[in-house]
């Protein structure tokens, strides 16, 4: 029950990135784009059957999605275990890896449903473009910030 808080933090993300992706997806068509910002923020419509950022989305081998379905799981169980051996008091880091939880498992979800996830969040400058992600890639990248700020701040032992 102590751990409530941040399993809901984690389901908040999965629910926050399953309505998104659904509004896209019954909103905009495919490979279309709303300009939000002129010449820095589109919401677009795009499917990603690669990685993060779309890495091995051109890939014809059915290795690909098998080889991102394994290593998706195999991150949630070691984001699991680790989350339920780190002290519940060390916040930063519980945040971070709920966050990160939340958006593998969004993320997953999608990829075992339809063998590719919606991307919609498209940052530009002019002709220069991010690649588009989505709540669970906003959620993940935000997580791993924490991690890093939280190795950050605790301090180092000392070299014998």
């Amino acid at each position: 029950m102590k751990r409530l808080h941040y399993v809901i933090l984690s389901l908040v993300i999965i629910v926050l990135d399953a309505v998104t992706k659904w509004l896209v997806s019954a909103n905009i068509s495919l490979h279309d784009a709303i300009t939000v910002i002129p010449n820095l923020f589109s919401i677009v419509h795009v499917r990603n059957t690669g990685a993060a950022f779309g890495i091995g989305a051109n890939a014809e081998s059915q290795v690909v999605p098998l080889l991102l379905n394994s290593g998706a799981i195999l991150v949630f169980l070691i984001v699991v275990a680790y989350a339920l051996r780190t002290p519940l008091t060390d916040r930063t880091l519980q945040i971070g890896l709920h966050l990160i939880l939340g958006g593998a498992i969004g993320n997953l979800v999608d990829r075992f449903r339809f063998g590719y996830v919606v991307d919609f969040l498209d940052l530009y400058v002019r002709d220069h473009h991010w690649p588009a992600f989505n709540v669970a890639d906003s959620a993940i990248c935000v997580g791993i910030a924490l991690l890093f700020l939280d190795m950050r701040r605790k301090p180092q032992p000392a070299a014998a």
